[in-house]
């Protein structure tokens, strides 16, 4: 696979935008401190360790393998593509369905250097759930595969669709001018003692996520005098730790992203999964302190508008960035929406992909974001009228 390309990962647009989420969330926390009871104490500890011993420990694990490949095995792509159209919608649609955003960010990185068309870029946007996709997996395999198999099925051929109506050449850009422009490298130096710590830490996280997974109570086999409930303790400081690691560098404006000539499979792990386990507690904490804090049934305001769920999922995947579509997967986890507005999510949304989608070419992003939409609706309403309704 192509080298991502780091200029890619970083634009003013994007670290602005995560730098507001990072005050929102400062804000948030202020107001929980001053307002919080032991309840609520219990919901946040509980919400935190839930996220790094279930998802976290999964989606570093996945991110090392990814990584791991995309460094030792590295394939151009343009050379894998060359004159094979619709292989080159096929594989675009593959990396695109590939849980994360980094499959998608490889696609767009070879649109930005000319050399595959738009229809692969739509393919690509429509195929990818970005990181909601980790949380679904983790929490939910069989479903996890089967919208990752639905959304590069949709990918494909709506990426056929749109090279068979507008030809390979619409939309088409050469070399990566907008984007040199427009970002700037960041200087956070991260602590590589840190990293060893944060990497120490995940080897027991993992060992509790898979034995987690298989529905075990952990605290029952864990008990200590000292420390009430050890497990979720455990949790509960490593997922803090993701967050701190994550939210201080972005508040300074700061961004890690690697360059190409050193690039550390270790911090690109970390890196990348504090920032999805950081938006996975923000998604878990929403939803929890929202029905505990307010008293509100969810379910119950959902289903007064049940037939425009689909719908509503789908407009909600249009938001660039990861973190509303992680609280779309929640909800759906915790039964609060149906499937068919997972589906419309999962195939409308285009995670942080759609970052420098805009930075690239802000007409193209817009066009190929709706063209998206449309297989969205098609698709869960589809099912909602089969099995739901």
């Amino acid at each position: 696979m192509s080298q991502i390309n780091p200029n890619l990962a970083l634009t003013p647009f994007m670290l602005k935008y995560q730098q507001v989420m990072s005050y929102i969330f400062l804000l948030f926390a202020a107001f929980l401190f001053f307002n919080i009871d032991n309840e609520t104490w219990v919901i946040i500890k509980s919400s935190v360790a839930d996220a790094y011993i279930n998802v976290t420990s999964f989606v570093a694990g996945t991110l090392l393998i990814f990584f791991f490949l995309e460094k030792f095995f590295n394939i151009d792509l343009n050379k894998l593509l060359s004159n094979r159209p619709k292989l080159e919608v096929f594989v675009s649609s593959a990396l695109g369905s590939l849980p994360g955003c980094g499959g998608a960010i490889i696609v767009l990185t070879q649109y930005s250097r000319g050399k595959i068309s738009f229809g692969s870029v739509v393919a690509t946007l429509t195929a990818t759930m970005g990181d909601a996709a980790f949380l679904l997996i983790a929490k939910d395999p069989k479903i996890g595969f089967l919208i990752m198999i639905t959304g590069f099925l949709v990918g494909f051929v709506s990426g056929i669709l749109v090279n068979k109506i507008h030809g390979k050449s619409f939309m088409k850009i050469n070399g990566c001018d907008i984007i040199r422009l427009n970002s700037k490298p960041s200087n956070y130096k991260a602590s590589k003692t840190l990293d060893i710590f944060w990497i120490i830490l995940l080897i027991p996280g993992i060992v509790l996520g898979v034995l987690s997974a298989f529905q075990i109570n952990l605290e029952e086999y864990f008990t200590n005098e000292l420390i009430e409930d050890p497990i979720t303790f455990f949790g509960f400081f490593a997922g803090s730790l993701c967050l701190i690691m994550w939210i201080i560098p972005v508040i300074s404006g700061l961004k890690y992203s690697p360059s190409k000539s050193d690039e550390n499979i270790i911090r690109r792990t970390v890196a990348d999964s504090n920032f999805i386990t950081t938006w996975v507690i923000l998604a878990f904490l929403a939803y929890e302190l929202t029905v505990h804090l307010g008293n509100i049934n969810l379910e119950a305001i959902f289903q007064s508008y049940f037939i425009l769920l689909p719908l509503i999922g789908t407009i909600i995947g249009f938001l660039p960035g990861c973190g509303p579509q992680i609280l779309v997967t929640t909800l759906y986890l915790n039964g609060i929406i149906p499937l068919s507005a997972q589906i419309g999510n999962a195939i409308s949304n285009d995670g942080d992909a759609l970052f420098p989608a805009i930075a690239l070419h802000p007409k193209a992003a817009l066009i190929a974001t709706i063209y998206s939409g449309v297989p969205a609706i098609i698709v869960s309403y589809a099912y909602f009228f089969a099995f739901e309704f």
